[in-house]
């Protein structure tokens, strides 16, 4: 069974692997906000508690050259058909049952 992701769990996890890139690229704290156009104070505040607005954290991301692939983590993955018949019936919806009691 796969254990769940809470938010903070979630949080925690963004928080180190943006800090282990940032040190992997070799910047500094106050390199990487001046960078980003994130205040330093801000940037401090995300590594020790995880906590940014999501428009930091996309500046972070993008002068990480983390930006993309978080995005195309978010695209919807494609529906693999394995015959003619499941193409036909993937645009079919069911239709809505509707109470018949008042």
């Amino acid at each position: 069974m796969k254990p769940l992701l809470t938010v903070s769990k979630a949080q925690a996890e963004l928080q180190a692997s943006t800090k282990a890139r940032r040190l992997a690229m070799g910047l500094t704290q106050a390199g990487l906000a001046t960078r980003a156009g994130v205040s330093l104070p801000t940037l401090r505040k995300f590594e020790q508690k995880g906590q940014i607005s999501l428009e930091s954290f996309l500046k972070l991301l993008m002068v990480l050259d983390r930006l993309e692939a978080l995005v195309n983590a978010l695209e919807p993955s494609e529906q693999i058909f394995s015959s003619i018949d499941d193409v036909l019936n993937s645009d079919k919806k069911p239709k809505p049952k509707r109470g018949w009691r008042t």
